[in-house]
């Protein structure tokens, strides 16, 4: 419990300010998108706050297996689909369900490979989420979900390919 290893430096400047694009540009487009092609009760609802943590992801640690396209893809729209799977077909405390959603989808995103942490909020969002997001049903996985996810990939690949730094590139991989 002590710890074994010191604490890694400060990243530099440079891709501190990269990370600051990447996630403003991607955060702003999820969000301003949907409202510019007035989508109504979506509008409102086409940003999750597991998108918050999908960007640090891919802007902030873009070499990071949990960031690449296959992960923020596939663990957002599989969480989303048991999310909405766990609150429908399953008669429990709401609690249960939350735990249910989120641990089922850390299992199944572990046997696909597409681990992606904020998956885990996207399926208790789905769950805890409220009556405008349970009238979506599976909707939910379309949108939000899969459009977000699809609108933060588009900008990673452009802010992160952006730079000089290959290091920063990105993806690492697809599949």
């Amino acid at each position: 419990m002590k710890g074994f290893e010191k604490s890694p430096p400060r990243e530099p400047f440079k891709k501190i300010m990269w990370s600051w694009i990447g996630a403003f540009f991607g955060i702003f487009f999820v969000s301003f998108i949907p409202e510019m092609m007035d989508l109504g009760i979506i509008n409102s609802l086409f940003i999750v706050g597991s998108f918050g943590a999908s960007a640090v992801l891919v802007y902030g640690a873009p070499q990071s297996d949990f960031a690449q396209p296959r992960n923020l893809i596939g663990g957002h729209i599989i969480s989303a689909i048991i999310g909405v799977s766990v609150y429908k077909f399953i008669n429990l405390d709401i609690s249960i369900l939350g735990a249910l959603a989120v641990s089922l989808s850390i299992v199944m995103m572990h046997f696909t490979c597409t681990l992606h942490p904020p998956g885990g909020g996207t399926a208790l969002i789905a769950v805890i989420g409220g009556r405008a997001i349970h009238d979506l049903g599976y909707i939910y996985v379309l949108s939000p979900i899969a459009l977000g996810a699809f609108l933060l990939l588009f900008i990673a690949l452009v802010v992160n390919n952006f730079s000089k730094n290959p290091k920063r590139h990105y993806p690492r991989y697809w599949l």
